[in-house]
């Protein structure tokens, strides 16, 4: 059961967990945080992200962190729609010596792996990261969950249907608020009866829905709150800004900080997003509004 009034008073809401524990740093989102999006891919669909050499990726790192990022999102799969598979083993070789160099260079980063593979998770954690980010909320993986269980770490589920291959052709809803609900309610039952427990969950903006789906989760994010978890809003340079505006996803920032600062308003805990500096202001701005 969720509640239908979309303008619900923020001390309302069912107690809601503010703090992470990652790698034992104790991280407070009780104040909203900002995570800053490394593809060390050749593909992912906004170029400006990409980061292949581990010197670029140590100058966008280090960029970031100065700029006020919490935590970096590296991930080594494109999950752009029909991006291609690549083996764990080509993951494994684009994303470890980017950790290993981030942790060895920057010991105040919390790194975050955006993977659905069990093994890459497991690799990463012991290399030093932090967070596992999976976009099919282990569903692509059965040894996810127990994986993530045994390795201690927080964990971001997200809702997708399908994969990057078939995600777009999946897109089809009755009611994409109660399905995405429900999908959390289970999951989330499931993560705790591992012992799980950091979860913070992800409506999947973009990912097996489309744009009206996206405004339809956005306009009754604040809904998602009685879960009593921290609420991930991921809209950075998306389709359902771009797509509407006639623009592309290189002129979608101004569009990108519109639907972020609406996002805090309906109790977004962290922004991942490409572009840090930008969301950094906007949630220094929403703070001036808060009583």
């Amino acid at each position: 059961m969720y509640f239908k009034d979309k303008t619900v008073a923020k001390d309302t809401f069912f107690h809601k967990n503010t703090t992470l524990n990652a790698g034992g740093k104790l991280i407070d989102l009780s104040t909203p945080a900002v995570m800053g999006i490394i593809n060390l891919t050749p593909d992912s669909f906004f170029e400006g992200s990409r980061k292949q050499g581990v010197d670029d990726a140590l100058k966008q790192a280090e960029k970031m962190l100065a700029d006020g990022a919490t935590f970096l999102d590296l991930g080594a799969y494109s999950s752009r729609p029909d991006a291609d598979d690549i083996s764990v083993q080509e993951e494994m070789d684009r994303l470890l010596p980017i950790v290993e160099a981030i942790v060895k260079n920057m010991h105040e980063a919390v790194l975050s792996i955006d993977t659905f593979r069990a093994r890459i998770a497991e690799a990463a954690v012991q290399a030093g990261a932090h967070i596992i980010n999976d976009i099919s909320g282990g569903q692509l993986d059965e040894d996810m969950f127990a994986t993530v269980a045994k390795l201690k770490v927080p964990y971001i589920l997200m809702h997708m249907k399908g994969n990057p291959k078939t995600m777009v052709a999946l897109a089809e809803y009755q009611d994409v608020f109660s399905e995405v609900f429900n999908y959390f309610t289970t999951r989330i039952h499931q993560l705790k009866q591992l012992g799980v427990k950091d979860i913070i969950i992800d409506p999947g903006f973009g990912f097996a829905k489309k744009p009206e789906h996206g405004y339809t989760l956005l306009r009754r994010m604040a809904e998602f709150q009685q879960l009593g978890l921290p609420l991930l809003t991921g809209v950075s340079r998306k389709r359902m800004i771009y797509g509407p505006l006639g623009i592309s996803a290189d002129e979608a920032l101004n569009g990108t900080t519109v639907l972020n600062t609406i996002a805090l308003t309906k109790g977004a805990a962290i922004l991942r997003v490409h572009d840090v500096k930008e969301a950094v202001q906007a949630v220094k701005l929403f703070n001036m509004m808060s009583d």
